[in-house]
């Protein structure tokens, strides 16, 4: 089973929701937001936000600084966000402190977050371990799910701040339940184990089920672990070898070892010594030697091992056929 990535996670969700809000050329309103944050009508996008999107990172900053010279959080944000990254304009962390204070000071968890990072890292300022916890609380308790996550983080490992798992627990489910994939698995995994109170094995892994529906490759490979065990969810062994699957083809050397044993055996999927060898061989180009899938391995033909090493070379494009055609047993 999976164990917490501890430190500080640069889970940088940014300000699209506050730039999105704050719109200072209102248009009329739609309807109604229903998500997690959602406090008041939506409003139609801010142009800066909208060019920043884009990729025209000169338009954006020509578009915010105005704003942004005039008190608007978001824009203040967003003109650090651009600095700090050298967006269009050399980079110069110390520009990209300076809005950003400017923004935290008027009340941009974004930036909060954005400064505590800095902050934590001695970057455009001087490393301030102290002042970086207390920039991520203040994000935490604004509401801000990354920010959320990582003082959670920092909870359960100690660093910073005192140890508090339920403290813990509680920011992550708020990070989780905000739809912080990184978070959803995390706390999932703390309730299948009983990691702060009794396990709850079936809410636990509905937790690491969203997160992998989010795409999060450690959840894949989590997911499919969890039901392949059956452990807080059907036991089901071809669906395990789906999102092993899933994973495996996104670079994951885990589900990648995973799903060549289940190959290997036959275990949830048809037979397939030849692609079992060819995950194999990805898995162990990223360093993972694993004696079981050798043991399967161990009898099969030399012409399919070459095919499958060839296609390992090949991956994730498929082997070109004129290449195939040449290998025989």
């Amino acid at each position: 089973m999976r164990r917490f990535r501890l430190g500080l996670a640069l889970v940088f969700v940014f300000w699209a929701a506050a730039a999105a809000a704050q719109d200072a050329s209102t248009v009329g309103a739609g309807p109604a937001p229903t998500g997690p944050g959602a406090t008041g009508p939506l409003k139609p996008v801010d142009e800066a936000y909208g060019a920043f999107q884009r990729g025209l990172y000169l338009t954006a900053l020509t578009l915010a600084l105005d704003r942004a010279e005039h008190g608007d959080a978001a824009a203040q944000t967003l003109v650090g966000e651009i600095y700090a990254n050298g967006l269009g304009v050399p980079q110069s962390p110390a520009k990209a402190v300076s809005w950003y204070r400017r923004a935290d000071a008027n009340g941009d968890p974004n930036a909060s977050f954005a400064l505590s990072l800095l902050y934590g890292s001695g970057t455009g300022v001087p490393r301030n371990s102290a002042k970086a916890a207390e920039l991520m609380e203040k994000a935490a308790n604004a509401g801000l799910p990354a920010a959320q996550y990582n003082m959670a983080l920092l909870y359960i490992e100690g660093r910073l701040v005192e140890p508090n798992q339920l403290k813990a627990a509680e920011l992550m489910e708020k990070a989780a339940d905000a739809g912080l994939a990184e978070a959803a698995l995390d706390y999932g995994v703390m309730l299948v184990n009983g990691a702060i109170t009794a396990p709850e094995p079936e809410r636990g892994a509905a937790y690491v089920h969203a997160a992998a529906e989010a795409g999060l490759v450690d959840a894949m490979v989590e997911y499919a672990t969890l039901r392949y065990l059956g452990k807080g969810a059907i036991k089901d062994i071809e669906a395990a070898a789906s999102w092993y699957e899933k994973a495996a083809n996104l670079g994951s050397p885990v589900a990648q070892n995973r799903l060549a044993i289940l190959l290997a055996a036959g275990e949830g999927v048809a037979a397939d010594a030849e692609t079992a060898a060819m995950w194999r061989s990805l898995a162990r180009r990223a360093g993972l030697i694993d004696p079981q899938i050798d043991k399967l391995l161990a009898d099969i033909p030399p012409g399919t091992l070459a095919r499958a090493e060839a296609r390992a070379r090949a991956w994730p494009n498929p082997l070109p056929v004129e290449e195939a055609g040449t290998m025989i047993e």
